[in-house]
């Protein structure tokens, strides 16, 4: 209903006022409800206590503000200006369907947050593993909590109704992981979409860094390929469930398919603004998003020259265990620590 009111009230600017004029207070409205989406206070990095805490000096408690952490002598604040997006890859195919609570929400096979920092003018993407262990919360087809039980977070997305309530879900798991770092907006699209979006950016070109002949015969290991239609949505959704740490290694494909993709629809927003609203529309009945047209008017152009190089893609660290029935993935404390302040974070001149 929002969505279709942005969009009736895009009409009514255009005709009583002009394209530009239109185009202006769509962007202003779109740049205040997405900052506004993004306030929250920061991670509660102090708080989790497995996590170093250093002593702070009698010179630094004079000036100490809520939200500061002390990290190997140097005292960092929280970027209350950057923008995160969690952006979720469903194992799904077609178009978007609401389904009773339960289970059948669908898993989140893909798992990526996407921040934007206006401070640095860049761009960056971590990837989350789909087996992280970490607290879920369960539901039953009523929607009704039943409990709280330790499991991989691509589950999470199922325990709702396949639309908003399984992306609300998701976003709380993966707040959780990251210590309540504020999530602005959500993206959950089916993965079979990755042919339309490949498509639509002209293709991508990837050297097949494992043999997946099994999926496709011409993506043998080592090979250049320039992906095309569902070849495109083979290479990111298929992984051999029979081998160990197959999640792992399709998450390196996914990590390297969206580098190259990121790349090719920089340049073609450069050449042409209006692809991303185009991609919006192609894809929407296939996609649950709260994120509006005119927040995507505003942030298409404001990020479109943000730096996204080769470091620009992290990774949260850990290790992947065989559990009892399924793989398992743990993160390594400490390097999540580290990661969430050199993104999320900067350094304060105290003296």
């Amino acid at each position: 209903m929002k969505k279709a009111l942005i969009i009736i009230g895009s009409l009514l600017l255009l005709i009583a006022g002009g394209i530009a004029g239109a185009f202006f207070l769509l962007r202003n409205s779109g740049e205040k409800h997405l900052k506004e989406s993004m306030q929250g206070p920061p991670p509660e990095l102090a708080a989790a206590g497995e996590l170093p805490v250093e002593e702070v000096t009698e010179k630094e408690q004079a000036v100490w503000q809520e939200g500061w952490i002390k990290h190997n002598g140097r005292i960092y604040a929280y970027n209350e200006d950057i923008l995160t997006f969690l952006i979720m890859g469903i194992d799904r195919k077609g178009e978007v369907k609401e389904v009773k609570e339960g289970t059948n929400g669908g898993q989140a096979d893909a798992l990526f947050l996407l921040v934007f920092d206006p401070h640095k003018r860049a761009t960056t993407v971590i990837g989350i593993n789909r087996n992280l262990m970490t607290d879920i919360e369960i539901y039953d087809g009523n929607g009704k909590y039943v409990e709280t039980r330790t499991a991989q977070i691509a589950v999470q997305h199922g325990f709702g109704n396949g639309v908003e309530k399984s992306c609300e879900y998701q976003v709380e798991a993966v707040k959780r992981v990251l210590y309540d770092l504020p999530i602005g907006r959500y993206a959950a699209i089916n993965m079979s979409a990755v042919s339309v979006i490949n498509d639509l950016a002209g293709g991508v070109d990837v050297t097949v860094n494992e043999d997946l002949t099994k999926a496709d015969k011409a993506l043998k290991k080592g090979e250049t390929v320039h992906l095309t239609g569902k070849q495109a949505f083979r290479y990111v959704q298929w992984r051999d469930r029979e081998e160990f740490g197959s999640a792992d290694l399709r998450l390196e494909r996914q990590k390297q398919y969206l580098k190259a993709l990121i790349g090719k629809l920089r340049k073609a927003v450069k050449e042409d603004p209006s692809i991303i609203a185009k991609l919006y529309q192609t894809i929407r009945n296939e996609m649950t998003t709260d994120l509006t047209m005119d927040e995507l008017m505003y942030l298409t152009p404001e990020v479109a020259d943000y730096s996204f190089g080769s470091e620009s893609f992290r990774m949260i660290p850990g290790k992947t265990v065989m559990g009892e029935k399924y793989e398992e993935f743990y993160p390594d404390k400490m390097a999540l620590f580290e990661l969430i302040l050199d993104v999320f974070y900067e350094e304060v001149e105290t003296d």
